[in-house]
């Protein structure tokens, strides 16, 4: 079997929408997929729990009520640890593979030399994926039959939403161990708000993402430390009415990291964030339409 196949009996992916799209929002989990190929696992050294530890658990799910409020959602049926589409489309580490990568892929990024490229080479707390060296065409294959149709897919979304209202808001939903910790005081954030330090998405749209979550109670960092990865980058251009936010959630808040059962603030905080989804959808257009336009 190949990549080509690794999806045959459930689509690598979905867009869930509801009867109509009522508001000029776009909702993306790409982290979130749980579906993990036998052919994979064959490839892997990891049990099949070991190989979850980069998986953005549930979040699809806790940003569901986004879909029936009118906005679709793009969500991953593949895994982050088969291939992570919050990369460039060619971000590959050449010591993973028998033969040379093509000369026009990133081998340097600060994510590939970290074991995180489009193919990772680690999942969390660093653990190795596979015992050995793979084919490139295996790279190959995930890129042009799992990669760039999801791509095809999202930029239709954000084009579409964009033509039909003026303007375009890509949210990116993601999640974080609960071990991560800010600055010397160690405080816990349960959320990261990420727009690229300013350049992804209007500071009107980043401040009143921060601000709903702070006024229901929860630790809010901006940017640190993740201020948004490719598809906030790649998506977010303001000056053209492109807004895209990236939001981390604190695994801790809704989930067991041990045994990835949900715990007894999943369902609360699924209710939180269906409020959240709502405000944030309300702001008004003019925050939007009325930019001044600036050189990108």
């Amino acid at each position: 079997m190949t990549p080509a196949e690794d999806f045959s009996e459930l689509l690598p992916f979905e867009v869930r929408t509801s009867a109509e799209q009522r508001v000029p929002f776009v909702f993306n989990s790409p982290h979130s997929g749980r579906c993990y190929p036998d052919r994979f696992l064959a490839m892997s050294r990891l049990d099949s729990m070991a190989i979850r530890r980069s998986e953005d658990c549930y979040v699809d799910e806790l940003f569901g009520a986004a879909v029936a409020l009118g906005a679709p959602m793009l969500a991953a049926h593949f895994p982050r640890a088969y291939l992570d589409v919050n990369r460039e489309p060619w971000e590959l580490d050449p010591r993973m593979f028998a033969e040379p990568v093509p000369p026009f892929a990133n081998v340097r990024s600060a994510r590939v030399a970290g074991g995180l490229g489009t193919v990772p080479k680690l999942v969390g707390e660093g653990l190795d994926i596979y015992p050995g060296r793979l084919p490139l065409a295996e790279a190959v294959g995930r890129i042009e039959c799992v990669y760039k149709p999801y791509h095809e897919t999202l930029k239709r979304l954000v084009t579409r939403t964009h033509a039909r209202f003026g303007y375009a808001v890509l949210v990116d939903c993601h999640s974080m161990p609960a071990s991560v910790r800010l600055g010397d005081n160690g405080v816990r954030p349960d959320f990261i708000v990420g727009d690229r330090f300013g350049t992804s998405a209007a500071s009107a749209l980043s401040e009143r993402a921060i601000g709903l979550l702070a006024a229901m109670g929860y630790t809010v960092a901006h940017n640190k430390p993740y201020a948004g990865g490719f598809i906030t980058e790649h998506y977010g251009r303001p000056a053209r009415k492109l807004h895209a936010l990236q939001i981390e959630i604190n695994r801790g808040l809704y989930m067991d990291e041990r045994t990835f059962r949900k715990s007894a603030g999943f369902y609360a905080l699924a209710d939180d964030l269906a409020r959240f989804s709502a405000d944030l959808m309300a702001i008004p257009d003019y925050y939007f339409l009325d930019l001044p336009l600036a050189a990108e």
